[in-house]
């Protein structure tokens, strides 16, 4: 057991249970206890503080420099009281993790002293630099100046001694270089077209927020083992690999029994995210083998992101705690369950009502079709804006298979509520609403009563209403989600400023509030049936079903992006005030770049493996084979050695076969990888490595893995699938 395979199996084996921190706990106890949240700023805010840090919440308004000092003064105490040593401005920029500097308290003063120093400036404003972050060519490297400015709406927060303040990320000349300053204008954007909407049906609404509750997946292997792969390293999955006899086949590990060594992961994974106030509320095993989910309860958006960017990173710390290493690449295995980030989005307005909850009497289930209707009709007209920010490489790998959606996006609504709209097309409206043949609930002897949802699951759907939200399912399981809620949000704005200009018009003509709602809803039927599919998204039928109805299909994330050139979308964000031309063009390079970049590590990561790792492997193994050979024929005559060397013969013809595939489609790649390289148009780029350097990925892989089934498990260096995903 000399190779590094084995001596990482060995460590593996060794492990030792580590006992979660939170065994005897309540989690009431601890829950939000590095949170700056409202228990705590009324413990340690004036009241004018205070206040002034609801209203930014609640109302914007904004916070003058003196409450800021106040503020500002009040967070180093609480942070003080805890230990912490050091302050950061904490922000998303678009490497799509999250970025932090760290200043210290300390202040020197005279007489070789220091005291502890926070202003409202500190709070408020800082200077990171800004050129080396993506930003698709706003800025060049000699106009450094960025700027991060505080968002009060999400609490700051301790993490590893240090206070984390939440914060946009802008340039010198007002551009967004982050994803939460397009977030937070989309999240305006929605509340104010959806308000107007909501108030035709209900006066005293007088703010809509969106709500996000996610649902985040992801692989754990032992660290040793990812270790022994250079590959899950440098890519975040495993390039070569052959199937295990035994995967998800079986669905055994679907909701089951969760292994102790995971379970004690998770407890701590809980423990830390209950004490930064993230409400994880769910574990359990998903499909694959080693794979696993955890989703928290319902926030506001903003909140909600922010909490999944902090639980990514929480995931990476507890797991090296635990001797274990949590993948969030899309599809770090070949042939099993991919990992997704299931976003379920909702409306809900200041008043408490779920607007995308079915009502029980007419007047409410009026406002639900409205607020239905029009989201899918945002969802029909601007699919490919949905398409582009799910885009990314580690994604092209999982959609369309393993009860992932594929990549032509449509929305599920249940059998319940397709009869309803065909009701609705067909008779009068009120006739409609009233209609209610459902019986809701399922009886079965012995057993409590069953009481069903008004829509079913489709899994493979990518946008599906689930009773009284839509979840997304087809964002990859690394993604930021504030890229697709950016996009969900803005093109339901959109979609609800149309409707509410439109109905203004037909009020102008003599209509009244309901009949012109109704009118339009009718109008909108048509468009919402097309983006509507039922069935297997999976099937064949679909496919031709959804060009039929003029779907765009893009397989690629150089195809999904393209979109973002084009006029429709470039007015749509601009009109909607969430990202000017210059942003969104910026994005679009940045994407494309991202794209390349990740596939040119990928293709050095597969020559690199297979002439370093594989093919020296496969030829010390034939070279065993060859001595045996020989020696067979030293000691049979040539009639008894043609009959017992004919296995082996046939091997070492084998794997020369492809050990010469290998080598000659690694050259192939590289010269072709080179060719690219001098390209500097990065969407050029990226379409080219699309089409002429990813073929040769799965050609090199096809040799590679063959010879995994070849040759004597013990010389084979790279830790195999069977091991990575069935040993915990």
């Amino acid at each position: 057991m000399s190779n590094i395979r084995f001596k990482a199996l060995e460590i593996t084996f060794k492990r030792e249970r580590k006992s979660p921190k939170n065994i005897g706990k309540k989690i009431s106890g601890y829950y939000g206890e590095l949170v700056f949240n409202d228990h705590i700023m009324q413990e340690y805010l004036t009241k004018a503080a205070y206040q002034s840090v609801k209203d930014a919440k609640c109302k914007g308004s904004r916070i003058s420099r003196n409450m800021a000092d106040q503020i500002a003064s009040g967070m180093k105490s609480w942070a003080l009281d805890r230990g912490v040593t050091h302050y950061t401005h904490w922000f998303h920029p678009l490497t799509g993790a999250s970025a932090e500097k760290h200043d210290s308290f300390a202040d020197p003063v005279s007489g070789g002293l220091a005291i502890e120093r926070f202003e409202g400036k500190s709070l408020i404003q800082q200077e990171p630099d800004a050129s080396s972050f993506p930003n698709g060519g706003i800025r060049n490297t000699f106009e450094a100046r960025g700027y991060t400015a505080w968002d009060p709406t999400s609490p700051a927060f301790i993490l590893e001694n240090t206070l984390c303040i939440p914060t946009v990320f802008v340039s010198y000349t007002g551009e967004a270089l982050d994803y939460k300053t397009p977030l937070l204008k989309s999240i305006s954007a929605l509340d104010e077209a959806a308000t107007k909407v909501v108030k035709l049906f209900n006066e005293d609404v007088k703010r809509v927020f969106s709500n996000l509750g996610w649902e985040q997946e992801y692989f754990l292997i032992d660290a040793a083992l990812y270790k022994a792969r250079p590959d899950l390293g440098l890519t975040g999955r495993t390039v070569f690999g052959h199937s295990s006899a035994k995967d998800q086949q079986l669905s055994d590990h679907y909701f089951g029994t969760i292994q102790e060594r995971a379970l004690d992961f998770m407890k701590d994974l809980e423990f830390e995210a209950h004490r930064l106030g993230i409400p994880l509320k769910t574990r359990h095993n998903e499909v694959a083998p080693n794979q696993f989910e955890c989703a928290p309860v319902y926030e506001e958006v903003n909140i909600a992101v922010d909490h999944n960017q902090l639980l990514m990173h929480l995931l990476d710390k507890v797991a090296k705690r635990h001797n274990l290493k949590a993948l969030l690449h899309e599809k770090p295995f070949e042939g099993i369950n991919g990992s997704g980030k299931h976003n379920n989005w909702s409306i809900s307005t200041d008043t408490g009502i779920n607007l995308l909850s079915p009502g029980k009497t007419h007047f409410e289930n009026l406002r639900f079709l409205t607020i239905l209707i029009n989201v899918l009709k945002a969802v029909n007209d601007y699919a490919d804006i949905l398409r582009a920010h799910i885009a990314n490489a580690g994604n092209d790998h999982r959609l369309g298979g393993h009860e992932a959606p594929p990549a032509i996006i449509s929305a599920f609504i249940g059998t319940q509520l397709g009869k309803l709209l065909t009701q609705f097309e067909n008779q009068q409206g009120e006739d409609a609403l009233a209609t209610n043949e459902f019986d809701g609930n399922i009886n079965i002897p012995k057993i409590p009563e069953i009481l069903l949802d008004n829509t079913d699951r489709n899994r493979t759907s990518p946008f599906a209403f689930t009773g009284n939200k839509f979840e997304f399912r087809a964002i990859g399981s690394s993604a930021n989600c504030a890229l697709p809620m950016i996009a969900l949000n803005t093109i339901v704005a959109k979609q609800f400023s149309d409707f509410y200009a439109s109905h203004e018009a037909l009020v102008k003509e003599g209509y009244d509030k309901q009949e012109a709602t109704i009118k339009l809803i009718k109008s909108y039927l048509k468009d919402v049936k097309n983006i509507v599919y039922e069935g297997n998204n999976y099937s064949d039928e679909w496919l031709e079903i959804a060009k039929e109805r003029g779907l765009s299909n893009f397989k690629t994330t150089p195809e999904a992006l393209q979109v973002l050139q084009q006029e429709k979308y470039i007015k749509l964000f601009d009109e909607m005030q969430v990202l000017t031309p210059v942003e969104l063009a910026a994005r679009y390079d940045i994407k494309m770049e991202n794209y390349v970049q990740k596939l040119q590590i990928e293709a050095r990561v597969i020559g690199d493996l297979a002439l370093n790792h594989i093919i020296p492997t496969a030829i010390k193994y034939q070279n065993i084979l060859i001595e045996n050979v020989q020696g067979l024929n030293q000691i049979f005559d040539n009639d008894t050695f043609q009959k017992n060397a004919a296995l082996q013969l046939d091997l070492i013809k084998t794997i020369s076969a492809d050990i010469d595939a290998i080598r000659k489609l690694v050259n192939e790649m590289r010269a072709q990888k080179e060719k690219l390289n001098a390209l500097e148009d990065n969407p050029a780029k990226a379409i080219a490595y699309q089409q002429k350097v990813i073929p040769y990925f799965d050609k090199i892989r096809s040799h590679v893995d063959h010879l995994e089934l070849h040759i004597d498990d013990e010389l084979w260096t790279l830790p195999k699938y069977r091991e990575m995903l069935f040993t915990m």
